[in-house]
Order: structure tokens, then C-alpha cells, then sequence
């Protein structure tokens, strides 16, 4: 089963989902064992597969840290948290994380997109 470690110790996921503000960005690293990389890989295309599926559901991508390394980087668009709730709450998706291997462990946290003058742009 995938183990949750928050990204904040100050704001939790869970006090993140009770906003309904968005566009919204789920960021999730994870952190396997090699010889886990394999199911973790298979566990999380299952993830998204139904994650597409849901309602307010933008896009997603997967990363890899290089030279070998087993942490991973989930970037996942929502147009809110309201959505994004829904999917993560959702029977068949909470079913799902048992599929992780038992190395897998994931910090989950929702951002905002920020404009800094002469940066970045909202």
C-alpha cells in the first residue's frame, strides 16, 4: 500500500482539499525501491488512466529523476480542488492504492499557479 508523507508538515493534503479555489496543480513525489519501479510505474498508469476520466481533469505528466534514481514526479492539472476532491476521494481510486508496492511512498500537495513581474505570468 502506497504511504502518504506530506509535502507540509504545516498544511496537510487533507486541509488542502476542504478549499474549492482552481485552476489547481497536484505536484506528487514519489520515492520506490529498483526492484519496485516496475509495479509503482504500472500502479500510477492505472492512476492516471482513471484520473483522465474524471470530470475537471486538465493533463498530467510523470518524471523521473536521472542516473538511476527511484523518485518520481507526478505534475497533474485540475480546474479545481473541487475536482480534484471528487477523483481522489473516490471509492475506486482509494481501492486502487493498494497496487502500490510496499516500498512506494508519495507526498501529495495541491499549488496555485504565481506571476512574478518580469518572470513568470499568472
Amino acid at each position: 500500500m502506497l504511504q502518504l508523507i506530506e509535502m507540509d508538515s504545516k498544511v496537510s493534503l487533507r486541509e488542502q482539499l476542504k478549499l474549492d479555489e482552481g485552476p489547481i496543480v497536484l505536484i506528487n513525489v514519489f520515492t520506490v525501491v529498483q526492484e519496485d519501479v516496475d509495479t509503482l510505474l504500472s500502479a500510477w498508469s492505472a492512476d492516471a488512466a482513471f484520473m483522465k476520466t474524471q470530470p475537471g481533469f486538465i493533463s498530467t505528466q510523470l518524471h523521473r529523476g536521472i542516473a538511476g534514481s527511484c523518485v518520481f514526479l507526478n505534475y497533474a492539472m485540475w480546474e479545481s480542488v473541487r475536482h480534484f476532491r471528487n477523483a481522489f476521494t473516490n471509492p475506486v481510486f482509494q481501492a486502487q492504492l493498494q497496487n502500490y508496492p510496499p516500498s512506494a511512498k508519495a507526498s501529495p500537495h495541491l499549488f496555485k499557479k504565481l506571476a512574478m513581474p518580469g518572470i513568470c505570468t499568472s
